[in-house]
Protein backbone atom coordinates (compact mmCIF):
# COMPACT_ATOMS: atom_id res chain seq x y z
CA UNK A 1 0.00 0.00 0.00
CA UNK A 2 1.47 3.33 -0.99
CA UNK A 3 -0.03 7.03 -0.29
CA UNK A 4 -0.49 8.98 -3.18
CA UNK A 5 -1.74 12.00 -3.03
CA UNK A 6 -1.71 15.13 -0.29
CA UNK A 7 -5.44 13.97 1.01
CA UNK A 8 -3.90 10.33 2.39
CA UNK A 9 -5.65 8.30 0.20
CA UNK A 10 -3.95 5.06 -0.05
CA UNK A 11 -4.28 1.77 -3.32
CA UNK A 12 -2.28 -0.44 -4.07
CA UNK A 13 -0.29 -0.07 -7.77
CA UNK A 14 -1.16 -2.43 -10.58
CA UNK A 15 2.05 -2.91 -12.20
CA UNK A 16 1.75 -5.11 -15.78
CA UNK A 17 3.56 -7.38 -18.15
CA UNK A 18 4.14 -7.29 -21.65
CA UNK A 19 3.80 -10.02 -24.09
CA UNK A 20 5.47 -8.42 -27.79
CA UNK A 21 4.26 -9.11 -31.17
CA UNK A 22 5.21 -8.31 -34.47
CA UNK A 23 5.02 -4.99 -34.98
CA UNK A 24 3.40 -4.21 -31.76
CA UNK A 25 3.55 -4.92 -28.00
CA UNK A 26 -0.03 -5.70 -26.16
CA UNK A 27 -0.48 -4.72 -22.71
CA UNK A 28 -2.85 -6.02 -20.73
CA UNK A 29 -4.36 -3.32 -17.81
CA UNK A 30 -6.87 -2.91 -15.23
CA UNK A 31 -9.60 -2.02 -18.20
CA UNK A 32 -8.61 -2.15 -21.44
CA UNK A 33 -5.79 -3.98 -23.46
CA UNK A 34 -3.38 -1.64 -25.25
CA UNK A 35 -1.71 -2.12 -27.68
CA UNK A 36 1.65 -0.10 -28.20
CA UNK A 37 3.40 0.51 -31.92
CA UNK A 38 6.84 2.36 -32.16
CA UNK A 39 6.19 4.75 -34.84
CA UNK A 40 9.95 5.53 -35.24
CA UNK A 41 13.11 5.45 -33.43
CA UNK A 42 16.88 6.60 -33.63
CA UNK A 43 15.57 10.47 -32.33
CA UNK A 44 18.18 12.36 -30.08
CA UNK A 45 16.48 12.76 -26.83
CA UNK A 46 12.92 13.44 -28.11
CA UNK A 47 11.32 16.02 -26.04
CA UNK A 48 7.54 16.77 -27.59
CA UNK A 49 5.32 15.90 -30.04
CA UNK A 50 2.16 17.15 -32.07
CA UNK A 51 -0.01 15.44 -34.77
CA UNK A 52 0.00 17.81 -37.94
CA UNK A 53 -3.48 18.20 -39.45
CA UNK A 54 -2.84 15.23 -41.96
CA UNK A 55 -1.17 13.22 -39.40
CA UNK A 56 2.45 13.10 -39.69
CA UNK A 57 4.27 13.76 -36.27
CA UNK A 58 6.14 17.12 -35.36
CA UNK A 59 8.67 16.33 -32.73
CA UNK A 60 11.68 18.44 -31.08
CA UNK A 61 15.07 16.94 -30.05
CA UNK A 62 16.90 18.91 -27.12
CA UNK A 63 20.10 18.88 -28.74
CA UNK A 64 18.36 21.61 -31.07
CA UNK A 65 16.11 19.69 -34.11
CA UNK A 66 12.73 19.94 -34.96
CA UNK A 67 11.34 17.09 -37.64
CA UNK A 68 8.48 15.55 -39.08
CA UNK A 69 7.55 11.62 -39.11
CA UNK A 70 5.28 10.68 -41.60
CA UNK A 71 4.72 6.79 -42.62
CA UNK A 72 7.34 5.88 -40.70
CA UNK A 73 10.14 8.03 -41.88
CA UNK A 74 11.79 10.36 -40.65
CA UNK A 75 12.31 14.00 -41.70
CA UNK A 76 15.89 15.64 -41.95
CA UNK A 77 15.65 18.49 -39.07
CA UNK A 78 13.72 21.76 -39.94
CA UNK A 79 15.90 24.68 -40.52
CA UNK A 80 15.66 27.87 -38.60
CA UNK A 81 15.27 26.52 -35.46
CA UNK A 82 17.27 28.97 -33.24
CA UNK A 83 20.05 27.88 -31.56
CA UNK A 84 19.80 26.70 -28.35
CA UNK A 85 21.52 26.48 -25.08
CA UNK A 86 21.71 22.37 -25.47
CA UNK A 87 23.85 21.55 -22.21
CA UNK A 88 23.06 19.43 -19.06
CA UNK A 89 18.89 20.07 -19.15
CA UNK A 90 18.60 22.79 -21.05
CA UNK A 91 17.71 22.62 -25.09
CA UNK A 92 14.92 22.55 -27.61
CA UNK A 93 11.49 21.65 -25.48
CA UNK A 94 7.54 21.81 -25.94
CA UNK A 95 5.82 22.48 -29.41
CA UNK A 96 2.53 23.49 -29.86
CA UNK A 97 0.28 24.17 -33.27
CA UNK A 98 -1.39 27.50 -33.22
CA UNK A 99 -5.22 26.45 -33.23
CA UNK A 100 -5.34 27.96 -36.60
CA UNK A 101 -2.36 26.07 -37.56
CA UNK A 102 -4.29 24.60 -40.83
CA UNK A 103 -4.20 28.35 -42.07
CA UNK A 104 -1.65 30.17 -40.73
CA UNK A 105 0.79 27.69 -39.80
CA UNK A 106 1.88 28.91 -36.97
CA UNK A 107 3.55 27.21 -34.26
CA UNK A 108 5.02 27.97 -30.70
CA UNK A 109 8.10 26.52 -29.15
CA UNK A 110 10.41 27.36 -25.83
CA UNK A 111 13.80 26.26 -25.61
CA UNK A 112 16.96 26.86 -23.34
CA UNK A 113 18.98 29.74 -24.67
CA UNK A 114 22.25 31.63 -23.64
CA UNK A 115 23.82 34.68 -23.64
CA UNK A 116 26.54 36.03 -21.76
CA UNK A 117 25.06 36.01 -18.55
CA UNK A 118 24.20 32.37 -18.69
CA UNK A 119 21.16 30.68 -19.94
CA UNK A 120 17.40 30.29 -19.51
CA UNK A 121 13.93 30.16 -20.87
CA UNK A 122 12.66 31.64 -24.09
CA UNK A 123 9.32 31.26 -26.09
CA UNK A 124 9.32 31.78 -29.72
CA UNK A 125 6.76 31.76 -32.55
CA UNK A 126 7.38 30.67 -35.96
CA UNK A 127 5.50 29.99 -39.61
CA UNK A 128 6.36 26.19 -40.85
CA UNK A 129 7.49 26.77 -44.65
CA UNK A 130 4.73 24.97 -47.19
CA UNK A 131 7.28 22.51 -47.95
CA UNK A 132 7.74 21.66 -44.43
CA UNK A 133 11.70 22.33 -44.51
CA UNK A 134 12.02 25.21 -42.05
CA UNK A 135 10.58 27.57 -39.93
CA UNK A 136 10.48 31.37 -41.09
CA UNK A 137 9.57 34.32 -38.62
CA UNK A 138 10.93 32.71 -36.06
CA UNK A 139 10.63 35.93 -33.24
CA UNK A 140 11.02 35.81 -29.33
CA UNK A 141 7.67 36.40 -27.57
CA UNK A 142 8.78 35.57 -23.99
CA UNK A 143 12.67 35.49 -22.46
CA UNK A 144 12.71 34.93 -19.21
CA UNK A 145 14.13 38.40 -17.28
CA UNK A 146 17.07 36.85 -15.83
CA UNK A 147 19.95 34.52 -17.44
CA UNK A 148 21.91 32.78 -14.83
CA UNK A 149 25.02 30.29 -14.91
CA UNK A 150 23.65 26.55 -14.39
CA UNK A 151 22.27 24.45 -16.57
CA UNK A 152 19.22 22.80 -15.17
CA UNK A 153 14.88 22.99 -14.13
CA UNK A 154 14.16 24.84 -17.35
CA UNK A 155 10.47 24.13 -17.32
CA UNK A 156 9.47 24.21 -20.12
CA UNK A 157 5.76 23.71 -21.75
CA UNK A 158 2.85 25.45 -23.37
CA UNK A 159 -0.91 25.16 -23.30
CA UNK A 160 -3.02 27.04 -25.14
CA UNK A 161 -6.22 28.50 -23.94
CA UNK A 162 -9.81 28.66 -25.53
CA UNK A 163 -9.20 32.21 -26.45
CA UNK A 164 -5.15 31.72 -28.09
CA UNK A 165 -2.85 33.10 -25.55
CA UNK A 166 -0.47 30.77 -24.22
CA UNK A 167 0.52 29.36 -20.48
CA UNK A 168 4.49 28.61 -20.65
CA UNK A 169 5.85 26.76 -17.42
CA UNK A 170 8.92 27.80 -16.00
CA UNK A 171 11.36 26.11 -13.60
CA UNK A 172 13.29 27.89 -10.74
CA UNK A 173 16.68 27.21 -12.75
CA UNK A 174 18.20 25.35 -9.50
CA UNK A 175 18.23 28.21 -7.33
CA UNK A 176 14.94 27.59 -4.91
CA UNK A 177 14.52 31.48 -3.80
CA UNK A 178 13.97 32.97 -7.12
CA UNK A 179 10.77 31.03 -6.80
CA UNK A 180 9.78 33.51 -4.23
CA UNK A 181 11.00 36.56 -5.82
CA UNK A 182 7.89 37.59 -7.63
CA UNK A 183 10.05 40.16 -9.77
CA UNK A 184 11.66 37.02 -11.42
CA UNK A 185 9.87 34.61 -13.71
CA UNK A 186 11.83 31.44 -12.50
CA UNK A 187 9.54 29.29 -10.88
CA UNK A 188 6.33 30.81 -12.06
CA UNK A 189 3.42 29.93 -14.75
CA UNK A 190 3.76 32.61 -17.66
CA UNK A 191 0.68 34.08 -19.45
CA UNK A 192 1.13 35.82 -22.29
CA UNK A 193 -0.93 36.43 -25.53
CA UNK A 194 0.37 35.01 -28.55
CA UNK A 195 2.44 38.16 -30.25
CA UNK A 196 4.42 38.14 -26.84
CA UNK A 197 1.59 41.21 -24.86
CA UNK A 198 0.27 41.01 -21.48
CA UNK A 199 -3.72 39.69 -21.44
CA UNK A 200 -6.04 41.86 -19.71
CA UNK A 201 -6.74 39.02 -17.26
CA UNK A 202 -3.29 38.70 -16.04
CA UNK A 203 -3.47 39.68 -12.05
CA UNK A 204 -0.23 41.85 -12.22
CA UNK A 205 -0.50 43.39 -15.59
CA UNK A 206 0.11 46.73 -14.33
CA UNK A 207 3.69 45.62 -13.08
CA UNK A 208 3.41 46.50 -9.35
CA UNK A 209 3.44 43.67 -7.37
CA UNK A 210 5.24 41.45 -9.64
CA UNK A 211 6.31 40.74 -13.44
CA UNK A 212 3.46 41.80 -15.60
CA UNK A 213 3.48 38.27 -17.16
CA UNK A 214 3.48 36.24 -14.22
CA UNK A 215 0.32 34.33 -13.85
CA UNK A 216 0.98 32.59 -10.47
CA UNK A 217 4.71 31.40 -8.38
CA UNK A 218 6.17 29.41 -5.94
CA UNK A 219 6.41 26.19 -8.43
CA UNK A 220 9.86 23.84 -8.59
CA UNK A 221 10.29 22.28 -11.81
CA UNK A 222 6.43 22.31 -13.91
CA UNK A 223 7.70 20.25 -17.18
CA UNK A 224 3.88 19.52 -18.27
CA UNK A 225 0.98 22.07 -18.13
CA UNK A 226 -2.31 21.41 -20.07
CA UNK A 227 -6.23 22.58 -20.03
CA UNK A 228 -8.72 19.87 -19.19
CA UNK A 229 -10.71 20.23 -22.48
CA UNK A 230 -14.10 19.44 -20.55
CA UNK A 231 -14.16 22.52 -17.89
CA UNK A 232 -11.52 24.41 -19.09
CA UNK A 233 -9.16 24.26 -16.30
CA UNK A 234 -5.25 24.42 -16.12
CA UNK A 235 -3.22 21.89 -14.57
CA UNK A 236 0.63 21.66 -14.00
CA UNK A 237 2.67 18.61 -13.31
CA UNK A 238 6.09 19.41 -11.55
CA UNK A 239 9.32 17.47 -10.62
CA UNK A 240 10.22 18.10 -6.83
CA UNK A 241 13.19 17.31 -4.64
CA UNK A 242 13.77 13.95 -3.14
CA UNK A 243 10.03 13.65 -3.18
CA UNK A 244 7.43 15.93 -3.70
CA UNK A 245 6.47 16.38 -7.50
CA UNK A 246 3.08 17.82 -7.57
CA UNK A 247 0.15 18.45 -9.55
CA UNK A 248 -1.42 21.64 -9.09
CA UNK A 249 -3.71 23.99 -10.59
CA UNK A 250 -2.36 27.42 -11.26
CA UNK A 251 -4.73 30.23 -10.62
CA UNK A 252 -4.29 33.69 -11.02
CA UNK A 253 -1.90 34.64 -8.78
CA UNK A 254 -1.44 32.42 -5.93
CA UNK A 255 1.61 31.15 -4.48
CA UNK A 256 1.97 27.47 -4.60
CA UNK A 257 4.62 27.45 -1.86
CA UNK A 258 8.28 26.14 -3.02
CA UNK A 259 10.96 26.06 -1.06
CA UNK A 260 8.83 27.22 1.79
CA UNK A 261 6.33 24.09 1.54
CA UNK A 262 6.90 21.37 0.16
CA UNK A 263 6.20 17.33 0.78
CA UNK A 264 9.87 17.00 -0.61
CA UNK A 265 13.26 17.06 1.24
CA UNK A 266 16.76 18.30 0.01
CA UNK A 267 18.47 15.85 -1.82
CA UNK A 268 20.86 15.13 1.00
CA UNK A 269 17.78 14.45 3.07
CA UNK A 270 18.04 17.70 4.89
CA UNK A 271 14.55 19.43 5.45
CA UNK A 272 13.45 22.09 3.13
CA UNK A 273 11.35 25.14 4.10
CA UNK A 274 8.76 25.31 6.77
CA UNK A 275 7.42 22.19 6.60
CA UNK A 276 3.99 20.91 4.55
CA UNK A 277 1.62 24.32 4.54
CA UNK A 278 1.61 27.21 5.49
CA UNK A 279 -1.37 30.01 5.42
CA UNK A 280 -1.61 32.34 2.47
CA UNK A 281 0.41 28.74 0.01
CA UNK A 282 -1.55 26.60 -1.84
CA UNK A 283 -1.64 22.65 -1.36
CA UNK A 284 -0.85 20.46 -4.24
CA UNK A 285 -4.08 18.38 -5.54
CA UNK A 286 -1.62 15.70 -5.60
CA UNK A 287 1.85 14.81 -4.57
CA UNK A 288 4.63 12.22 -5.06
CA UNK A 289 7.16 10.13 -2.20
CA UNK A 290 8.93 8.99 -3.83
CA UNK A 291 9.59 10.89 -6.77
CA UNK A 292 8.33 9.73 -10.32
CA UNK A 293 9.82 12.60 -12.02
CA UNK A 294 7.36 13.94 -14.20
CA UNK A 295 7.97 14.46 -17.57
CA UNK A 296 4.27 16.09 -18.75
CA UNK A 297 0.89 16.17 -18.48
CA UNK A 298 -2.70 15.30 -20.42
CA UNK A 299 -5.92 15.36 -18.88
CA UNK A 300 -7.98 12.25 -21.34
CA UNK A 301 -10.95 13.68 -23.19
CA UNK A 302 -10.62 10.88 -26.10
CA UNK A 303 -13.04 8.33 -27.97
CA UNK A 304 -10.61 5.42 -28.25
CA UNK A 305 -10.74 4.93 -23.96
CA UNK A 306 -14.00 5.94 -22.70
CA UNK A 307 -12.78 3.97 -19.20
CA UNK A 308 -10.17 6.28 -18.95
CA UNK A 309 -12.33 9.65 -19.77
CA UNK A 310 -11.34 12.41 -17.40
CA UNK A 311 -8.42 10.43 -16.36
CA UNK A 312 -4.65 12.32 -15.32
CA UNK A 313 -2.06 10.86 -17.73
CA UNK A 314 1.18 11.64 -16.26
CA UNK A 315 4.64 11.02 -17.83
CA UNK A 316 7.45 9.68 -15.77
CA UNK A 317 11.41 9.86 -16.41
CA UNK A 318 12.29 8.05 -13.19
CA UNK A 319 10.86 5.23 -13.06
CA UNK A 320 10.14 4.58 -16.87
CA UNK A 321 6.42 4.43 -16.90
CA UNK A 322 2.83 6.26 -17.59
CA UNK A 323 1.17 7.06 -14.30
CA UNK A 324 -2.63 7.03 -14.93
CA UNK A 325 -4.35 8.88 -12.04
CA UNK A 326 -8.02 7.99 -11.62
CA UNK A 327 -10.45 10.72 -10.01
CA UNK A 328 -13.85 10.58 -8.00
CA UNK A 329 -16.87 12.80 -8.67
CA UNK A 330 -15.64 15.70 -6.44
CA UNK A 331 -11.96 15.87 -8.63
CA UNK A 332 -10.20 14.06 -5.72
CA UNK A 333 -7.35 11.78 -6.68
CA UNK A 334 -8.50 8.35 -5.73
CA UNK A 335 -6.31 5.68 -6.98
CA UNK A 336 -2.98 4.97 -9.55
CA UNK A 337 -2.01 2.59 -12.09
CA UNK A 338 1.41 2.79 -13.42
CA UNK A 339 1.77 1.50 -17.08
CA UNK A 340 5.12 0.81 -19.40
CA UNK A 341 7.19 0.55 -16.05
CA UNK A 342 10.67 0.00 -17.54
CA UNK A 343 9.41 -1.10 -20.90
CA UNK A 344 10.07 1.85 -23.00
CA UNK A 345 12.42 4.00 -21.35
CA UNK A 346 12.08 7.72 -20.22
CA UNK A 347 8.92 8.47 -21.21
CA UNK A 348 9.01 12.44 -21.71
CA UNK A 349 5.79 13.56 -23.28
CA UNK A 350 1.95 12.13 -23.88
CA UNK A 351 -0.41 13.96 -25.99
CA UNK A 352 -3.95 12.88 -27.22
CA UNK A 353 -4.17 11.93 -30.67
CA UNK A 354 -7.81 13.36 -32.60
CA UNK A 355 -8.52 9.33 -32.57
CA UNK A 356 -8.36 9.39 -28.93
CA UNK A 357 -4.52 6.90 -28.83
CA UNK A 358 -1.95 8.14 -27.11
CA UNK A 359 1.53 9.56 -28.29
CA UNK A 360 4.65 9.15 -26.11
CA UNK A 361 8.47 9.89 -26.72
CA UNK A 362 10.92 8.30 -24.69
CA UNK A 363 13.90 10.92 -23.53
CA UNK A 364 16.62 8.36 -24.60
CA UNK A 365 20.34 8.25 -26.87
CA UNK A 366 18.23 6.10 -29.35
CA UNK A 367 14.31 7.96 -28.78
CA UNK A 368 11.06 6.04 -29.68
CA UNK A 369 8.15 7.58 -31.02
CA UNK A 370 5.08 5.42 -29.55
CA UNK A 371 1.40 5.29 -29.90
CA UNK A 372 -0.86 3.83 -27.53
CA UNK A 373 -3.97 2.31 -28.45
CA UNK A 374 -6.45 0.36 -28.06
CA UNK A 375 -5.76 -3.41 -28.75
CA UNK A 376 -8.37 -5.68 -30.77
CA UNK A 377 -10.52 -8.18 -28.33
CA UNK A 378 -9.66 -11.88 -29.10
CA UNK A 379 -12.11 -14.11 -31.08
CA UNK A 380 -12.81 -17.07 -29.32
Amino acid sequence: MKRISAFHFTAALFLFGIASADAADTINTQGPAVRVDKLADGLDHPWAVEVLPDGAYLVTERPGRMRIIRDGKISDPIGGVPKVSARGQGGLMDVALSPDFTTSRKVYFTAATANAKGSGTEAFRATLSVDEKTLEAVTPIFTMQRFTSGNIQYGSRIAIAHDGSLFISVGDRGDRDRSQDWQDDAGAIIHINADGSIPADNPFKDGGKALPEIWSKGHRNPQGITFDTKDGKLYTVEHGARGGDEINQPEAGKNYGWPIITYGRDYSGAEIGEGTAREGLEQPLHYWDPSIAPGALTVYRGAMFPEWDGNFLVAALKFQLLSRMQRDENGAFVAEERLFKGEYGRIRDVVVAPDGALLMVTDEDNGSLLKVSRAEAKNG
